[in-house]
């Protein structure tokens, strides 16, 4: 299994990394992509990539950092040259659910994430809440680019995922589609592709059925993959097999 979303540089998998780590091991994960949000996490993220083999990161901010954190395409690329394990560019986006940076703010930085991750050809994590038009219009201005895309966490609609997929991206399920009250969701993620699917924890955010009301670690991916596997009526080992392909295709290809 590969979490291709985590936050190891957040509390409480931080002050415990070598349990999280073991208990990641044990529960068959090969791989864990540490996602960066702004300069300090990344900081972190350099350390923990030195912990274990396993362990991958990314470098990018945060569309809630966005106004406390501004970047450029070369600052973007000099941080993505620093590390080989640094492998991935985010996570950007718009999230004009919450605002906590100006919108014209996020939208800049997102251009710059994305500039960089094709002038170096690696994939861009992308974050979008609340801002589906948005987000398909500025992505879609460089698709004769061909960026390589991995819409994180995706929870968008039927809709967006038919635009999205017109750009080549992948779409990453986290635990959010063991939800109850995810019918909607559930059915897109039926619908997708599957040489485009990858799946996440988002860390130590949204545990996922039966984990819910506590701190979310890379071990439970096995939740997501569990319903995803029932979703597209296939059994665990191939959605394993599946997902894990996905994430060397477009990662390491």
């Amino acid at each position: 299994m590969i979490d291709s979303h985590c936050h190891l540089d957040h509390d409480p998998l931080f002050n415990n990394i070598n349990e999280v780590l073991n208990r990641s091991k044990s529960a068959g994960l090969k791989k864990l992509l540490t996602i960066c949000t702004s300069n300090e996490s990344f900081e972190n993220i350099k350390k923990i990539l030195n912990l274990d083999e396993i362990i991958y990161g990314t470098y990018g901010i945060h569309p809630h950092e966005t106004e406390n954190n501004k970047v450029t395409k070369k600052l973007i690329i000099e941080n993505i040259k620093k590390n080989p394990k640094i492998i991935g560019i985010g996570e950007t986006g718009l999230d004009f659910y919450y605002n906590h940076s100006h919108k014209g703010e996020q939208i800049k930085s997102f251009k710059e994430h994305i500039e960089a991750s094709i002038e170096v050809d690696i994939p861009i994590i992308v974050h979008s809440r609340s801002a589906e038009h948005q987000t398909f219009e500025i992505l879609n201005e460089y698709k004769n680019q061909k960026p390589k895309i991995l819409m994180h966490c995706f929870t968008g609609s039927y809709e967006f995922f038919k635009k999205m997929e017109k750009l080549n991206s992948y779409f990453s399920a986290s635990g959010i589609i063991t939800f109850n009250n995810s019918a909607d969701l559930q059915k897109t993620f039926s619908k997708i592709p599957n040489n485009k699917l990858l799946v996440e924890t988002d860390s130590p955010f949204l545990a996922p059925a039966p984990m819910r009301g506590k701190k979310n670690e890379p071990s439970y991916i096995k939740y997501t993959i569990k319903r995803l596997a029932e979703l597209k009526k296939l059994d665990e080992t191939e959605m394993i097999n599946i997902t894990s392909k996905n994430f060397e295709n477009l990662f390491f290809c």
